[in-house]
């Protein structure tokens, strides 16, 4: 596989990572409440049913590819689930502006839903914060810091600066060669 930007790579492998690890945790929790976790829906097309992303309309018929989703046994939502990483500020705005309108948009259409969470991973600014708190979306976080002295306990420097491409690279590579311990 060619990589052109080792930093964005390893940030999505962790982002990837993450998701994983928290979907598991959900369908845990899910299966003992007698409930379900999806992460995907169905979908025909011309070719036949395909699994595809988990797609949720408003009420407009606009589709947002959501996380996650909490379904009673009558498969009505309950929960909304987001889990995003970001390694640096600048780009958190507008994923939390996306949050909280594909949430808000979803919740409007949905009447059984009952929750929105967000589990935000790395660098989240204060506005960032309040204005998903402000959609009455609940947030649980997972500090850069701590991501980075993880990463270290396996060999991986995390800490560098953004034109750093050297350490980005190194960092690439010895998190490709993690086992899945």
């Amino acid at each position: 596989m060619s990589v052109e930007n080792f930093g964005s790579a390893i940030g999505e492998a962790i982002g990837a990572s993450m998701e994983k690890a928290l979907e598991e945790k959900l369908i845990e929790i899910a299966d003992l409440y007698g409930c379900h976790y999806l992460t995907s829906g169905v979908r025909n097309t011309k070719s036949g049913t395909k699994v595809k992303k988990l797609l949720m309309s408003d009420n407009y018929g606009n589709e947002y590819d959501i996380d996650g989703v909490f379904a009673n046994e009558n498969m009505q939502p309950l929960i909304l689930f987001e889990s995003k990483y970001i390694r640096y500020k600048k780009h958190n705005r507008d994923k939390a502006s996306w949050i909280c309108n594909a949430h808000s948009a979803v919740r409007r259409r949905y009447h059984s839903i009952r929750s929105s969470i967000a589990v935000l991973a790395g660098n989240w600014s204060g506005s960032s914060q309040a204005m998903m708190k402000s959609n009455e979306i609940n947030l649980f976080f997972i500090p850069f810091e701590l991501i980075c002295e993880l990463l270290l306990e396996v060999g991986i420097e995390f800490y560098w600066g953004e034109k750093e491409k050297i350490k980005a690279k190194d960092a690439w590579y010895k998190y490709n060669n993690l086992t899945s311990e």
